[in-house]
């Protein structure tokens, strides 16, 4: 079985996510997308994102109408401080040895894994599915490599991929000065951020 990996912190999810786990499942053949919303993330510090149920309950709304999209709570559930290698492992045993698992991540975020938490044992645990980003320079692959040895071979880079500019960034400033987000986040979700007043002054 081949599954697909797409986690962040989703605060909120947006179309862009949405574009990117579509496109990493039709490219690679992925049975099953598991959406996988951070929980303590070792790079923020508390109250910088929105509760882990809020944006859990956004995930699900978010992905409602698509059968191949899952939404697992492997990071919200358990303490401390999240890792992508603890997840890989975590899922990992969950899913058995005979499940190929494909790391969806940005082209941004692949330029920055030599610095995250144990990324060598990352690239034994999955292979990389890497997605451009709009504004982001050509890959230096030689400069990259230097930095993490293997990672080329582990990485399936889709170059050809839809870009979608938006951010949760953008989307949260919108709400908070009033403005519109239609189709920058799924209407469903949309309506989890109004119920919820997330996002507001």
């Amino acid at each position: 079985m081949r599954i697909g990996l797409l986690g962040g912190t989703f605060d909120p999810v947006h179309i862009g996510h949405l574009v990117m786990a579509e496109e990493a499942r039709l490219r690679m053949g992925l049975e099953r997308v598991l959406f996988i919303p951070a929980g303590a993330q070792w790079m923020k510090t508390a109250g910088e994102i929105s509760p882990s149920d809020a944006r859990a309950e956004m995930v699900r709304a978010a992905i409602a109408d698509n059968p191949a999209f899952e939404l697992s709570l492997v990071d919200v559930e358990r303490p401390g401080p999240t890792y992508s290698v603890d997840t890989l492992r975590l899922l990992r045993d969950q899913l058995g040895q005979a499940t190929e698992l494909f790391f969806i991540l940005g082209q941004d975020a692949l330029e920055q894994m030599p610095e995250w938490h144990l990324p060598r044992e990352m690239l034994r645990l999955c292979t990389l599915v890497v997605m451009p980003r709009p504004g982001v320079p050509p890959l230096d692959w030689d400069a990259l490599e230097r930095r993490l040895l293997g990672v080329r071979e582990r990485s399936r880079f889709l170059g050809d991929a839809p870009q979608v500019q938006v951010s949760a960034t953008e989307v949260r400033r919108r709400i908070t000065a009033g403005e519109s987000v239609r189709y920058l986040v799924p209407e469903a979700v949309l309506e989890v951020i109004r119920r919820r007043g997330l996002y507001r002054n």
